[in-house]
């Protein structure tokens, strides 16, 4: 069958934003893998715990990425070099003053988040020593964010997926130096992580020079009082969001964790076919977000029609072919992931849930893409994620004490397909107003 052009501009960037959404996980793995091989079962634990401190910390900052993406994307659709310029160099100031504070405050916050996870002193004093050290490659990390959402808006989805590959390859190499040829235990291994962001930045900035020959700052339209406000509404309305969506992730995991480890495993092993899916998904998302963004900067409505209609078909034809491969090899995948028949035998109770998930969540992660693109962050992003994370909440308290885990299971099937259906009801309330493309507001 003949691609038509919108969709094969959709494959050429979506493609690499999947091979990097797969890779960027391969840093936590990489390190867990090593201290594996050293010796002590504490390691892997201060692994695990400093691993969850730095991605909660980067977590909540990943509105630079879709923040810069979007009105990156509007400025190339109307060919303005400069705006697009100004947008790199006001993310990566903004990145460099977030990184700054949270050096500062690092010692901080790592303390609240081990005592919230209640760690043992043998495992969280290590973990604190692997964050001390990996807390220096945050710049590197948040103007990587940036940058990568630049690029992105530029068309350029394979330059996100060079950065990934390089900064993985330059973290095994070091890594694998550090501890096991100068003898350093998680030290090392935190050095080899920092200095392979570092490594990936450093990269980046070179590919993004040899690529799009940015011009010299403008300091004046970086630091433009109406651009300035623009930047902050939107990733407010991006941060607000995160949030949201870190609280719905958290409650469930707590939720797993007070009906018992074999039902907290159970969930994790689960959750890991949603993260499958959500690597994909993600990457036509990311798609979205370029190409709305651009023909909404091109003020091209008929184009921006195409571009939504064929992400859409495109999600519905991911989620049956995720829900047929799931129904077919779900126990294949799970005997994969995990040898513990205990762990397998309690998630194929609540296997059926993981079928319904790409159907109630494909057209939410199509959706965050391309209101991204378009700027539209709080009715279009915001305001869904909110009211769909107190349907979650709402949903689970009427649930759970009736249906145990399945009906934890169920508000949060409730919470992706509401997240969709808000967003689609949202569009079809503002499309003619999108389609005569005229000026929008957040």
């Amino acid at each position: 069958m003949k691609l038509s052009n919108i969709n094969r501009e959709i494959l050429a960037l979506s493609i690499p934003a999947i091979v990097s959404n797969i890779t960027t996980p391969l840093l936590g793995l990489i390190d867990v893998a090593i201290v594996g091989h050293i010796g002590s079962a504490v390691y892997i634990a201060a692994i695990a715990l400093g691993g969850a401190v730095m991605n909660m910390l980067y977590w909540i900052f990943g509105f630079l990425r879709l923040g810069a993406s979007g009105v990156t994307a509007q400025a190339f659709g109307a060919k303005d070099t400069v705006a697009a310029d100004a947008v790199l160099y006001r993310g990566l100031v903004i990145a460099a003053g977030i990184s700054l504070l949270i050096m500062v405050a690092q010692g901080f916050l790592t303390d609240r988040v081990l005592e919230f996870m209640d760690a043992d002193p043998a495992s969280a004093n290590p973990a604190s020593r692997y964050v001390s050290i990996c807390i220096w490659g945050a710049p590197s990390v948040l103007a990587t964010y940036t940058l990568s959402g630049w690029m992105l808006g530029m068309q350029y989805s394979k330059g996100p997926m060079w950065i990934a590959l390089v900064t993985n390859i330059v973290n095994i190499a070091a890594s694998l130096i550090f501890v096991f040829w100068l003898g350093y235990d998680i030290a090392g291994v935190a050095t080899g992580t920092c200095i392979a962001q570092w490594a990936g930045i450093i990269f980046g900035a070179i590919l993004t020079v040899l690529k799009f020959h940015p011009s010299h700052p403008d300091w004046k339209k970086v630091f433009k009082a109406e651009d300035i406000k623009r930047f902050f509404a939107i990733n407010r309305d991006i941060f607000l969001r995160t949030l949201c969506l870190v609280a719905v992730t958290l409650w469930f995991t707590h939720a797993g964790a007070v009906q018992g480890t074999l039902v907290l495993a159970a969930n994790a092993l689960l959750m890991q076919f949603f993260m499958l899916f959500s690597y994909f998904t993600d990457g036509f998302a990311f798609a979205g977000e370029a190409l709305s963004g651009k023909y909404m900067g091109e003020r091209n409505p008929d184009m921006l029609k195409k571009s939504i209609e064929s992400l859409i078909k495109t999600g519905v034809v991911l989620s049956v072919i995720f829900t047929t491969a799931y129904f077919i090899a779900g126990d294949t995948i799970m005997h994969i992931l995990t040898s513990d028949s205990g762990v397998v035998d309690t998630a194929k109770k609540y296997f059926i849930w993981i079928l319904v998930i790409p159907v109630a969540g494909f057209t939410a992660f199509t959706w965050d893409g391309i209101f991204g693109g378009l700027t539209l962050t709080r009715g279009g992003l915001l305001l869904p994620m909110a009211l769909s994370a107190m349907l979650f909440f709402a949903s689970y308290a009427l649930l759970t004490p009736l249906y145990g885990n399945h009906g934890l299971w169920a508000s949060f099937i409730i919470y992706c397909a509401s997240r969709g259906i808000i967003q689609t009801i949202y569009f079809q309330t503002h499309k003619k107003y999108l389609y005569r493309n005229e000026q929008q507001g957040h």
